[in-house]
């Protein structure tokens, strides 16, 4: 009993230093229960375990050449590790080029430094899978690296992976900007709310359906789509990634990590240069997420930067399953075109609540505070095609044009929202915010903040916003319109 006992000791010993261990350096303030939760399962030793049996892809016929296809020799060496019980998958040094790539249970795909594997710029290497884009289920190109429907799954290393994206960036928008992509066509003919969808492009690194995943330290570049999405996953840890996608052109919607009706996710120490939203959390568009109504809950972002990208942190568009519990902090922006960004439509629907982002730091950031749920219009709502008969659409234009109904099921709704100890140098425009008189942006609590920028704002549509130790420094006040209860900051002239 003695000899038991003490074993069991250690055992609890060993747990807590694995938790305590990646504790980070000058946090002061107490954790929230959510930061709490969430630390037990990504801290905890026995998250993502693999087995230490080595599988070097150059065994496989993997050549790093730069030239040669490697999709067969690479996916074999995977299927060898899960058919042996799992282990690791290490890539030779060089650039190892290959198509879709889908991972197994219980194995780890090695990227050590000097590694580079890149998109081959071949649509054949990349079988539509049944998947959700943009809030739509429907069948999409598999991504370079797949994690579809497997749990307990690692991909590390300082390596890169390049999603070698100018390929289908022109295939958007052609190159130069506007010729020969199919943009140009689309708009012409009344159809930009379809290029997202009809348009398909590679993504770099998937998560579907799967639980049980870490992505550590590696970069990614180039993405020719968003760069890392988790969709209907559960208890997914994301740390220490780094995303350059602004590199030899300006690609389009190069979110950079997409959290997309997933539970229990964890993002920290990333550092993020992309081209659309740089962190952005999603649950569905219209009809097809109502349909699913499946929530982004119990997510932490953490101590992570931005430079280049439409939103700091966003929520939304895709709205329509609903978002809670979620806590963002010890974030910093930088040039980043808006800070804290809130997107939906009439017809999106959801309930996003219980909402914390605190300890932010946001510099040259033209609208920190930017909350539209009347977003994008010409993309938001559909018209019914004038030139292309009904028996002609695809099968995802007939589900993005099925009405909400009843109509009010449609209109998004926000509330209990909290910022606190956020500083704001070098903005635009402090607080833009748009919602519905049917459901006001409400209950929204601003502690601690200091804004400084070129004008106030506005709000419309808003209930119940209290504001303690909010100062704004420009030369005009926030507008307010059919607003009840809404507090102002205090304004002062601008510091020098």
């Amino acid at each position: 009993m003695h000899m038991r006992f003490r074993r069991g000791m250690l055992l609890v010993v060993l747990a807590i230093s694995c938790v305590n261990g990646h504790a980070e350096a000058g946090e002061t303030m107490p954790k929230s229960e959510l930061v709490q939760s969430l630390e037990s399962i990504f801290y905890a030793c026995n998250f993502v375990t693999i087995a230490p049996r080595l599988f070097k892809a150059e065994n496989f016929g993997v050549m790093p050449d730069g030239k040669k296809i490697n999709t067969r020799p690479l996916q074999a060496a995977i299927d060898a590790a899960h058919k042996a019980g799992g282990g690791v998958v290490r890539l030779p040094q060089g650039v190892t080029v290959s198509g879709a790539l889908f991972l197994k249970s219980n194995v780890e795909l090695r990227l050590d430094e000097g590694v580079v594997l890149q998109a081959v710029q071949d649509d054949a290497e990349f079988p539509d899978k049944w998947t959700r884009i943009a809030g739509i289920e429907m069948d999409w190109p598999a991504a370079l690296i797949n994690v579809y429907k497997q749990e307990n799954v690692r991909i590390t290393g300082k390596g890169v992976i390049d999603g070698n994206g100018k390929y289908w960036w022109d295939k958007f928008w052609g190159d130069p900007k506007g010729q020969g992509g199919m943009m140009p066509e689309y708009q012409r003919r009344g159809l930009r709310w379809a290029l997202d969808y009809d348009c398909k492009r590679v993504r770099p690194v998937v998560i579907y359906k799967s639980k049980n995943v870490l992505l550590n330290g590696f970069t990614v570049k180039r993405a020719g789509f968003w760069t890392i999405t988790s969709t209907f996953s559960n208890r997914v840890h994301i740390d220490g990634v780094i995303i350059r996608n602004n590199i030899g052109g300006h690609g389009p919607s190069t979110d950079g990590i997409d959290i997309d009706s997933s539970s229990r996710v964890l993002v920290e120490n990333c550092d993020v240069d992309c081209n659309d939203d740089n962190f952005c959390i999603k649950s569905g568009r219209d009809s097809d997420g109502l349909r699913v109504n499946r929530p982004s809950e119990h997510i932490v972002i953490r101590n992570c930067k931005t430079g280049r990208g439409h939103g700091l942190i966003t929520l939304g568009s895709e709205t329509s399953g609903g978002m809670n519990d979620i806590e963002v902090y010890g974030l910093k922006a930088s040039g980043t075109r808006t800070g804290f960004r809130l997107k939906s439509a009439k017809v999106r629907g959801g309930r996003m609540r219980n909402i914390w982002i605190h300890d932010v730091e946001m510099d040259r950031v033209a609208s920190p505070f930017h909350w539209e749920l009347n977003w994008f219009p010409a993309y938001s709502y559909p018209p019914r095609p004038k030139d292309v008969p009904e028996s002609e659409w695809p099968a995802h234009w007939k589900v993005m044009l099925t009405e909400v109904t009843p109509p009010e099921r449609g209109i998004p709704e926000f509330y209990n929202l909290r910022i606190s100890n956020v500083k704001v140098t070098n903005a635009g425009t402090a607080i833009y915010a748009n919602a519905y008189p049917e459901k006001p942006l409400r209950d929204v609590h601003w502690e601690n903040v200091a804004i400084e920028a070129k004008s106030g704002g506005k709000i419309n549509n808003a209930k119940n916003w209290r504001m303690t130790n909010v100062v704004l420094y420009s030369s005009s006040q926030v507008e307010l319109s059919n607003c009840t209860g809404v507090e102002l900051p205090l304004l002062k002239s601008k510091r020098h």
